[in-house]
């Protein structure tokens, strides 16, 4: 079956769903997914979401035709994952603006959420204004604690051809009260504002992304003794039941690669069901990815091979809603083919 760029489709094994946005050849698709993540696919792994939809309501599937058709986004936006309160970020970005879209039913966007970000360890005061032909559209003056963001308000996709003008303020909270004062004007021009598209941190989702500030004035710190410093800023990072670790040599012993083969990982493995080899490539899986992320690694590959996708499927649903996983790919490498999944971390 051949699926045209735009057509919506939906995962045999996971359930998940998402539009075609690019062929990659050789029986592979680019999905974008309807958490904003976009993911190499087989053909054979997917459906036609009309297919899906015919066959429960046990009519025949309806024939895919060969047609080109425009980028489409997924209609229903996930609901926001919570902020966990041991969730701390290994590279800090600063102040950030984030668009994330919304979209009407036939697939087109409808405008855009607006979200400042705050992932440094510092809490600050913040003044947002939204301007459009001079005009005031949005304003919002309050607080924003450290390694979380808020909301600002929303805007429609027509804004963007009358180009807003954005103005940012931000103090730093500080032990003797505010820092000095940042300021950042802005001005949304739909050709760049397309082009600023990445996974934002704790959003966790694919929004047009802005990095307002990207340091703070801390002059507290030299007042800080080194057993202080050095105490708060040395401090494990949780992530779930991991920490980060700085241990260079668990770091160096470290393979960047793990087979998932099931006679690889069992010597029984041919006496195993298909359903217990799952589980066991899975928790060998969770938990390599655990250590990986506790040691400190900036990248792995995890070899799941070809077979049916239902492996490399279970993969890329874990690393999707990951907070660590900066981003991941099942691109051809001249090792693997298309049997491996690279993993880059935040």
């Amino acid at each position: 079956m051949i699926y045209a760029i735009g057509s919506r489709v939906r995962f045999i094994h996971t359930g998940f769903e998402g539009v075609v946005t690019a062929q990659l050849g050789d029986g592979m698709l680019s999905v974008l997914l309807d958490d904003g993540d976009e993911i190499p696919a087989f053909e054979d792994d997917l459906m036609r979401i009309e297919d899906y939809r015919a066959q429960l309501r046990n009519k025949p599937p309806v024939k895919a035709k060969v047609v080109k058709g425009k980028q489409s986004k997924a209609v229903e936006q996930p609901a926001r994952p919570p902020i966990e309160a041991q969730y701390s970020i290994l590279k800090s970005l600063g102040i950030q603006l984030a668009f994330e879209a919304q979209y009407k039913s036939d697939g087109t966007t409808s405008g855009y959420i607006l979200y400042l970000i705050n992932d440094t360890q510092y809490d600050c005061l913040y003044a947002f204004s939204l301007l459009l032909g001079g005009v005031l559209k949005i304003k919002s003056n309050d607080k924003i604690a450290s390694v979380s963001y808020v909301k600002l308000g929303q805007i429609p996709f027509d804004y963007l051809n009358e180009l807003p003008l954005i103005e940012v303020e931000c103090w730093q909270v500080t032990t003797q009260g505010t820092g000095k004062r940042l300021y950042k004007k802005l001005k949304i021009k739909a050709q760049q504002f397309f082009k600023k598209i990445r996974t934002a941190p704790l959003l966790n989702a694919r929004v047009h992304h802005y990095v307002l500030f990207d340091s703070f004035d801390t002059p507290e710190r030299a007042e800080e003794d080194l057993q202080t410093y050095t105490k708060k800023n040395n401090k494990p990072i949780r992530t779930g039941k991991s920490h980060q670790s700085n241990s260079v040599t668990e770091l160096a012993n470290f393979d960047p690669e793990l087979d998932l083969h099931a006679e690889q990982l069992s010597d029984r493995w041919h006496k195993m069901s298909n359903a217990e080899i799952l589980r066991l490539q899975i928790k060998t899986f969770d938990n390599y990815l655990d250590k990986a992320i506790r040691v400190g690694v900036p990248r792995v590959f995890i070899i799941h091979g070809l077979g049916k996708g239902r492996l490399r499927n279970e993969i890329a649903s874990r690393l999707i809603r990951h907070p660590d996983v900066q981003t991941f790919k099942n691109d051809y490498d001249p090792r693997y083919g298309y049997g491996a999944t690279e993993v880059i971390f935040r």
